[in-house]
C-alpha cells in the first residue's frame, strides 16, 4: 500500500479533535484502462494533485497490465506480478469536473517506470508511438468518431432473487422506447455537454432496452478520451436513476451485442485525406484506399486488440450489421469495414470508413493503435483495396474468408502477424495474450451457456460480467 508523503494527528492520535464537522473532500479520480478493458482508478484529495503529478502514484505491473476481468490476481502467462512499483501520473490536459459529483475531478493517467519514463506496457505511450509514426512518415493524423451501444437494465426481484432486466421491450429506434429512457438520456447529454463532448445522435437500438450514443469527430487522442469519460458519464447517471448500464458485448443470448463502432479518417494540415479530391474508383482518396487497405488485410490479428473477450465474437455473426467476413462495402453495414458518405458528402465521394469490431472490453489506446499501424503498413506498401461487396456478405456469392469467430483464432491470427511489435512490446504481447487466454479458459473450458432468463443455467462468471463493462 502506498504511505502519503506527510500526515499529521491530533495529540489524542485523532485526525480531527475538533467538534467541527468534516467538510466535504474535493477528489480527483486518476483513471486508467487496463489490458482486459475494465475502467480501473486511484483517488486522492486534490491537494496531493501537485504532489502526485510530479512523483506519481505507485501500483505493482500486475494491477496495471495483467489482470483480467475473471479474478483480481495476475493472468498465467502474463508474466507480470506483484512485485516491483510502476507510477501513474496524472495527465492534467484530460482533466475535467465530473458533472454529477461536484466535488470531484477526473484525469487520465499515464504509466511510467519513473516519472517522464515510460512504461512499455503503458497503453496512452504505445497510441503516441503509432500516431508519432503517421505524422513523420506521411504528415497524416487520425481524426475518430466512436457509437456507444449499452444496455439499460432494471433490478427485478424474482423467487426472492434479484435480477436485472431491460428496462423496456420495445423496437429499435422507437418513440416509446425513447420515452421510457428520456430522463436517463438527457441527463447523459446534459453532463457530455458541460464537459465538452460533442453528441451527435441518441436512439433506441435493436436489442431490448438498448440504446446509442453517437459521439462527434475529434483528433484520435481526444476522440479515446471522449470515450472513455462518456461511458463513465452513462453508468454513473444509470446509477442515479437507479438503473444499470451494460456495455458488455453480448448481455444476453437472445438479445443483439453492444458494440463501440469506431469511425476513421484522415488529415493533413486539417483537410480530409481520406476523401477523393476528383474523380475515383471508390470516392476515396489513394491514400485513404492504402490506409484503409492494410486495416483489411491485418484484419484477423487486430481482433486480437478490439474484439478481445469470448462475448465479442457472440456479437461478431452474420445478419447482425457486424463483422463475419473478411470484406469491405460502400455503406455496407454487413461488412466489417464500411465506407461512409455521411449527409453532406456527395454521393460519389466517402469521408471515413467504420470498423465494427471494437467494443467495450478493448483497451481503446491499444485497439485503435493496432488499427492505425496497420493502415500505416498498408500506406508504406501502397495496397489496394479488392472490390467492395454489396448486400448481405453473407448470401452474395462471394467466397469470402470468414474473420475468426473465437479468441483463440485471433490469437493465432496474431502470431502469425508481425507487424504489431513494431509499436508493441514482445512483453506487451506476452500480457495481452496471457490475459486472453485465462477468459477464454474460464468462460469457455467447459463451454458455458449464458442465457441470461435462464438464471438456473446462467453461470455466475457470465452473470457477474456485465458490472464490470
Amino acid at each position: 500500500m502506498e504511505r502519503c508523503e506527510s500526515s499529521s494527528v491530533g495529540e489524542e492520535g485523532n485526525y480531527n479533535s475538533s467538534d467541527e464537522p468534516f467538510k466535504p473532500v474535493p477528489f480527483v479520480r486518476i483513471l486508467w484502462i487496463d489490458n482486459s478493458g475494465i475502467h480501473r482508478c486511484r483517488v486522492i484529495p486534490r491537494e496531493r494533485l501537485s504532489f502526485v503529478k510530479k512523483h506519481g502514484l505507485g501500483l505493482s505491473p500486475a494491477c496495471l497490465a495483467a489482470l483480467s476481468s475473471v479474478s483480481n490476481s495476475p493472468a498465467e502467462g502474463t508474466n507480470l506480478g506483484f512485485t516491483g512499483m510502476i507510477r501513474i501520473i496524472p495527465d492534467l490536459s484530460t482533466r475535467c469536473k465530473i458533472p454529477w459529483e461536484k466535488q470531484q475531478e477526473m484525469t487520465l493517467a499515464d504509466m511510467c517506470i519513473e516519472p517522464d519514463k515510460p512504461w512499455e506496457y503503458c497503453p496512452r505511450e504505445v497510441f503516441r508511438r503509432v500516431t508519432k509514426i503517421l505524422k513523420d512518415e506521411f504528415d497524416l493524423v487520425v481524426n475518430v468518431g466512436f457509437e456507444i451501444e449499452f444496455y439499460i437494465l432494471k433490478s427485478v426481484i424474482k423467487n426472492g432473487k434479484e435480477e436485472w432486466l431491460p428496462i423496456d421491450k420495445t423496437s429499435y429506434c422507437s418513440t416509446s422506447g425513447f420515452d421510457v429512457s428520456s430522463s436517463i438520456l438527457e441527463d447523459i447529454v446534459t453532463y457530455l455537454q458541460t464537459m465538452n463532448i460533442t453528441v451527435e445522435q441518441v436512439h433506441a437500438e435493436t436489442g431490448k432496452g438498448q440504446f446509442e450514443v453517437v459521439l462527434g469527430y475529434a483528433e484520435a487522442s481526444t476522440a479515446i478520451a471522449s470515450l472513455i469519460y462518456a461511458r463513465e458519464v452513462i453508468k454513473s447517471v444509470a446509477r442515479q436513476h437507479g438503473q444499470m448500464a451494460t456495455f458488455v458485448p453480448k448481455y444476453a443470448e437472445d438479445e443483439d451485442g453492444s458494440g463501440s463502432h469506431v469511425h476513421i479518417s484522415l488529415s493533413r494540415n486539417g483537410e480530409n485525406i481520406f476523401m477523393a479530391s476528383g474523380d475515383s474508383k471508390y470516392g476515396m482518396s489513394k491514400i485513404g484506399e492504402s490506409f484503409m487497405a492494410g486495416v483489411l488485410n491485418h484484419l484477423p490479428a487486430i481482433l486480437a486488440f478490439t474484439a478481445t473477450h469470448p462475448l465479442s465474437y457472440e456479437h461478431l455473426v452474420p445478419k447482425t450489421r457486424n463483422a463475419a467476413y473478411l470484406c469491405w462495402g460502400k455503406e455496407n453495414t454487413e461488412a466489417p469495414l464500411r465506407t461512409a458518405s455521411p449527409p453532406g458528402i456527395a454521393d460519389d465521394l466517402v469521408s471515413h470508413f467504420e470498423i465494427k469490431a471494437f467494443d467495450a472490453c478493448t483497451n481503446p489506446y491499444i485497439g485503435l493503435a493496432s488499427i492505425i499501424i496497420s493502415g500505416v503498413d498498408g500506406l508504406r506498401k501502397d495496397l489496394s483495396l479488392p472490390k467492395p461487396v454489396e448486400g448481405d456478405s453473407d448470401v452474395s456469392g462471394e467466397n469470402l474468408r470468414s474473420v475468426p469467430d473465437s479468441i483463440s483464432e485471433s490469437l493465432i491470427a496474431l502470431g502469425e502477424d508481425t507487424l504489431f511489435s513494431e509499436v508493441m512490446s514482445e512483453n506487451l504481447l506476452t500480457a495481452i495474450k496471457g490475459i486472453r487466454k485465462m477468459e477464454v479458459k474460464n468462460y469457455c473450458e467447459p463451454e458455458r451457456d449464458y442465457n441470461f432468463y435462464d438464471q438456473q443455467i446462467y453461470k455466475d462468471p457470465l452473470k457477474d460480467i456485465i458490472f464490470k463493462f
